[in-house]
């Protein structure tokens, strides 16, 4: 998971999220890790990879340094762009495999941004049902069936499944204001 620096966006427009999913394919072909899933949300992004002939760390390091670099290039703008490194945690078995696949799919639905994964333009939810571009669908729905529409058939409805999934969370501990609360501070408080 990658989060922009203080909440900000860091997909603004299609233009945004277009880069960095060709972005994702250029580094999938020289890196070699396998796609599982990905949603980008405008102030994140959630992406399940599997390390190919390079570390994560250092796939990481190639797309967040492409995208940021093009991003800054784009909005006329300097420094950086996401919080901190990438978040991540160990996939070990089939079952928190498809509980992390699932939610990652899901997060458009849970936040109220659609209200079917299927109309979710930013996420591998389409590829899995009629549209493979960059992502290894085929580990995961053999685990659904062996028969293709069998398994998107089931594929779909485990995505529509109500759950209380948890994966990663990023921890949200402040130690410092927004500049809107202190804003908001000195104004409730007669101004400066």
């Amino acid at each position: 998971m990658i989060r922009g620096i203080n909440q900000q966006n860091i997909f603004s427009l299609d233009e945004d999220y277009e880069k960095f999913i060709a972005i994702l394919a250029k580094y999938h072909k020289k890196s070699e890790y396998e796609i599982y899933a990905y949603c980008l949300m405008g102030n994140h992004a959630h992406l399940l990879i599997k390390e190919g002939k390079e570390t994560l760390s250092h796939a990481m390091k190639r797309i967040g340094t492409s995208y940021v670099s093009w991003y800054n290039w784009q909005y006329n703008r300097k420094g950086h762009l996401f919080q901190d490194r990438y978040k991540s945690e160990p996939v070990e078995d089939d079952v928190y495999f498809l509980t992390v696949l699932r939610y990652i799919q899901q997060n458009p639905l849970k936040v109220g941004l659609t209200k079917d994964n299927a109309s979710y333009k930013w996420s591998s939810f389409k590829e899995y049902i009629n549209q493979p571009k960059i992502v290894n669908i085929e580990f995961a729905l053999k685990m659904f069936h062996q028969e293709r529409d069998k398994a998107i058939e089931r594929f779909k409805r485990y995505n529509k499944e109500s759950n209380h999934d948890q994966c990663l969370e990023m921890p949200t501990k402040r130690e410092t204001l927004s500049d809107k609360e202190i804003r908001h501070l000195v104004l409730s408080n007669g101004g400066i």
